[in-house]
């Protein structure tokens, strides 16, 4: 399964590594990519929507689900 997450608050590449730890450590993401540019976070695997919302946003991020 794929979510795409538009997350706000990126501004480099610390912030871009960041939110992929945020997100790798969602229980059942299997692959995490992150784009500075776009403002976007597309992840691979089974994890819980919500989860990785609200870990980018523990991170200090602003985030929710693409297309929503």
């Amino acid at each position: 399964m794929q979510t795409e997450l538009n997350v706000t608050g990126m501004s480099c590449g610390h912030c871009v590594k960041a939110v992929e730890g945020a997100l790798k450590a969602v229980p059942g993401v299997e692959q995490v990519q992150v784009s500075l540019e776009g403002g976007k976070a597309t992840v691979q695997g089974n994890a819980d929507v919500q989860a990785l919302v609200g870990d980018v946003k523990e991170e200090g991020y602003g985030a929710e689900v693409a297309g929503q």
